[in-house]
């Protein structure tokens, strides 16, 4: 309702996919690639050191260095939400809901070897590698969702029961740790924060459900929330069998890497991951017992972590078995880094992350759209559209959201989208308004052009105009090709 405001500060808010954003991430690239060129150099033909369960000194090694991880066996998770998740997760196979993702790493496009399938709150996307993903919605009230089967529907149900549950786990572990924390402060003596890794993989689960003896203060309350409330989980599927190739895991020579040493991306700062993990494993695929074996057993899944970019402290390889689940708590996965180790069975795993959405909401991209039109005016006579002002800074962020929405919304949903009609038709809807949105502002460039053309706009006005312009106009055609060849 309210006319055109854009005081310069507000418009430089919407950095939309503009060169800035690009640049940054393209040196943080870099720099990564560095680190890791320097620490394999540093290494030579050495391996690092890493331990199992098996290793005397591994639970020492996991309190002092990893104690933000959280493991839980299946044991400690009710039965019957095991055979909801397990039976969602082989639907989602049966139908062919599981996806490789095209991604952009270094300016070079590569399928990912694990497939995936993102499952969450409607309107919300993941963005990760380049790519974004756009979630099949769960079942949400207040949301019209049509799925494509039943099925479909029983699955999705069945993740966000997960998500409700992995999300209590993590507040009760993270109050847990909160009141540890007080009780240490005053007498180190009383209380040994971990288990031995036995004890942890066994009881640790079974935490009574009454929390009322734990005194959080509000504010932390708060936080817990918003750093434990899910809005996501992405989905993953391998079956290491079916690879030709594989990477081997190049610090610690832990063998076959199903995803590479990573930090998961786009989350809200230290909110909890949570890892539900099911490989199928059977009497043909079972440990290899008869082996003596160093390090870790290839027929089993492991989960792999290091501190970032340090050769001083030994990682850690954790064995995943059927309905085992972590937790990375609070900073965990900005000052470490993770990776999961192939075994022999195909496997899934469902992970639950507090997605920062602040961009990446269909809300949100709406209120830019709108905050975009609210510079284009129709002549209530001619019906003839024009622009309410050419001021360099309200051109700059209408031309910064165009691209936006073309570039991290139309193409990352149309090149690889279709696929998301093998469970619902929902992002249809808001995909064909976003087009009409951006039909609209294809018409407010071409204004522009005819404006400046115009020789009674002020020289200086006009100048800074088109400089503005040209700016964002180049970073236009430069995606554009860019995603023609994607």
């Amino acid at each position: 309702g309210r006319g055109w405001q854009c005081p310069r500060s507000s418009a430089r808010l919407a950095t939309g996919s503009g060169g800035g954003t690009t640049m940054k991430r393209r040196a943080g690239e870099r720099e990564k690639e560095l680190k890791k060129k320097k620490l394999l150099e540093e290494l030579g033909e050495n391996r690092l050191p890493y331990l199992t369960p098996a290793d005397d000194d591994f639970h020492q090694l996991w309190k002092t260095k990893y104690s933000k991880l959280i493991f839980r066996k299946s044991e400690t998770v009710p039965e019957e939400l095991h055979q909801m998740v397990q039976k969602g997760f082989l639907t989602l196979r049966e139908h062919d809901c599981f996806f490789q993702d095209l991604v952009r790493i270094k300016g070079k496009d590569f399928l990912t070897p694990v497939s995936r399938i993102l499952i969450g709150n409607p309107g919300c996307t993941y963005k990760y590698l380049n790519t974004r993903l756009f979630t099949v919605p769960w079942p949400t009230e207040g949301y019209d969702i049509k799925y494509c089967s039943p099925q479909i529907h029983d699955a999705c149900k069945a993740l966000i029961r997960l998500n409700d549950y992995l999300h209590i786990e993590a507040v009760k572990t993270l109050q847990g740790q909160n009141l540890c924390e007080t009780k240490e402060t005053k007498d180190p003596t009383v209380i040994d924060r971990e288990q031995s890794f036995a004890t942890s993989l066994t009881e640790q689960g079974s935490v009574s459900k009454d929390q009322s003896g734990v005194c959080v203060p509000e504010g932390d309350s708060v936080s817990l929330k918003n750093r434990t409330s899910y809005n996501l989980t992405l989905l993953n599927y391998m079956d290491p069998l079916q690879m030709l190739y594989l990477k081997q895991e190049p610090y610690f020579g832990m063998g076959n890497m199903a995803v590479s040493w990573h930090h998961d991306e786009n989350l809200v700062e230290r909110s909890t991951v949570a890892v539900y993990s099911y490989s199928c494993e059977d009497s043909a695929v079972g440990e290899s017992n008869g082996q003596e074996l160093k390090g870790r057993d290839p027929a089993v899944w492991h989960v792999g972590l290091k501190v970032a970019w340090d050769i001083e402290t030994p990682g850690l390889a954790i064995p995943l078995h059927q309905g085992d689940f972590y937790l990375m708590l609070d900073d965990l996965n900005m000052t470490h880094q993770h990776c999961v180790l192939a075994g022999l069975s195909p496997r899934f795993s469902s992970t639950h992350r507090v997605a920062d959405c602040s961009r990446g909401t269909l809300e949100y991209i709406f209120g830019q759209c709108e905050l975009a039109l609210q510079n284009l005016q129709t002549d209530s006579d001619s019906m003839a559209l024009s622009l309410k002002s050419l001021e360099a800074a309200v051109v700059k962020q209408v031309e910064e959201i165009h691209n936006e929405v073309e570039f991290e919304w139309l193409r990352q949903f149309w090149f690889q989208g279709k696929r998301y009609l093998k469970c619902t038709d929902w992002w249809l809807k808001p995909m064909a308004k976003l087009e009409e949105f951006w039909r609209k502002m294809e018409i407010m460039t071409s204004l522009v052009l005819s404006e400046v053309r115009k020789e009674q706009q002020m020289e200086e006005q006009r100048n800074e105009t088109i400089s503005c312009f040209l700016l964002v106009l180049k970073e236009r055609q430069r995606l554009r090709k860019e995603w023609t060849v994607r």
